[in-house]
């Protein structure tokens, strides 16, 4: 049974002090997905101005926007209520529920872009950790101390490569060029409270949490979520080719709780320091945690954003950028020493004061909820209802 989600909860630790952005499904007499803000007062539905969360986020002021569309809202209901409703255990299809925050972006992601994240796929892929430490050994330093796309790094590309040690993963962890690939299409995210896949076939998944950046198509930051990036590391670690059927299957990308936008209250310093952890409850009783800081980044977000967004690409509804991964998955699971992977029922939680809690639990990608509503339908709704103008 899947805990009812409340306000207190899913909210940043300054509870409504930021400004909030989200999505929800209307139900009303022409149901559809809206955007929403989230207030003291409630979620309210402010689609009558910004038809998508793309179109707010690609204004050159969403605050401004924002201010103008709570001119012409309507009330949706308690932030408890709609939580309360956005749990497969608890769904009503006839009541307000929450949905991911994002819409039309493209979903994009970095990899290797922490230390941790870094050195553990090296192990994954080229035999154990005694690999990383015959690098270290032929470098003459610990790789924990090269910072990226430094004269350090290019000196420790050289000497690996002349003992025939360097390789793909670490040129994307300390070369000039960052590793960016699709984590999911657009509107097949889910959301707070939703069931997130992994794959049957699967013997080593985790749910890499991380820190999701809103970025205009001019590519500016205009706010930061929370996302899960479910990996089937297992498929990965056998050929860098297999990517993209180790990362995109249905539900294996949760974004949540709301986007928090760029104010007086919160801004890209706030998201350089923030503070993640995570905790991983499972039916057997076993409970993983762990905790983190995006100051361990190897590369300023920044960098990351325009390397995504410049001269050479264009996102013309913007992009949802997973920044990577700043925690290594836990060893062991169970009694016998087994190789640690989720289990269907897992619960997890990422949390971080800024921005909340992304809470969700974890379903087999056959079993989850589909995802059958795309682009065009997303178009035919808001031109049904008349929010297309």
């Amino acid at each position: 049974m899947f805990p009812k989600l409340t306000a207190a909860q899913v909210l940043p630790a300054d509870g409504y002090a930021g400004t909030l952005l989200g999505r929800a499904l209307y139900p009303g007499v022409f149901p559809g997905p809206c955007v929403v803000a989230i207030r003291e007062d409630g979620v309210s539905n402010i689609s009558g101005t910004v038809p998508t969360v793309a179109h707010l986020l690609c204004a050159p002021n969403p605050l401004a926007v924002m201010r103008k569309a709570l001119k012409n809202c309507v009330h949706l209901g308690k932030l408890d209520d709609l939580l309360a409703n956005s749990t497969p255990d608890t769904h009503d299809p006839l009541k307000p529920y929450l949905l991911t925050p994002i819409d039309l972006q493209a979903v994009k992601a970095t990899g290797a872009t922490f230390i941790n994240g870094l050195l553990q796929r090296v192990a994954d892929a080229h035999g154990g950790q005694a690999t990383v430490r015959l690098m270290e050994d032929a470098a003459g330093v610990a790789l924990d101390k090269i910072r990226p796309n430094t004269p350090e790094a290019e000196r420790l590309r050289t000497a690996l490569l002349e003992k025939g040690l360097w390789n793909p993963v670490l040129e994307v962890g300390f070369g000039p060029d960052i590793q960016v690939f699709t984590k999911a299409q657009p509107l097949s995210a889910v959301g707070t409270g939703a069931e997130i896949g992994i794959h049957p076939a699967s013997q080593s998944t985790f749910a890499e949490p991380e820190v999701v950046l809103l970025i205009s198509p001019e590519g500016k930051i205009q706010g930061a979520t929370l996302g899960v990036d479910m990996s089937l590391r297992d498929v990965e670690a056998r050929s860098a080719l297999l990517l993209g059927r180790a990362k995109d299957l249905n539900a294996t990308c949760a974004v949540g709780p709301f986007i928090r936008l760029f104010d007086q209250s919160f801004s890209l310093p706030n998201v350089q320091g923030m503070k993640l952890t995570y905790s991983i409850e499972g039916k057997d009783g076993e409970v993983f945690s762990d905790s983190g800081s995006m100051e361990q980044i190897g590369r300023s977000l920044i960098s990351l954003v325009r390397q995504l967004v410049n001269e050479h690409h264009g996102y013309p509804d913007g992009v949802a950028l997973f920044t990577g991964c700043m925690f290594k998955p836990p060893v062991t699971r169970g009694s016998g020493g087994e190789a640690f992977t989720h289990k269907v029922g897992d619960r997890v939680i990422i949390k971080s004061p800024p921005l909340g809690s992304l809470v969700n639990r974890v379903n087999t990608t056959d079993r989850v909820r589909p995802w059958n509503f795309g682009i065009a339908d997303l178009m035919g709704n808001l031109a049904n209802r008349q929010l297309l103008g």
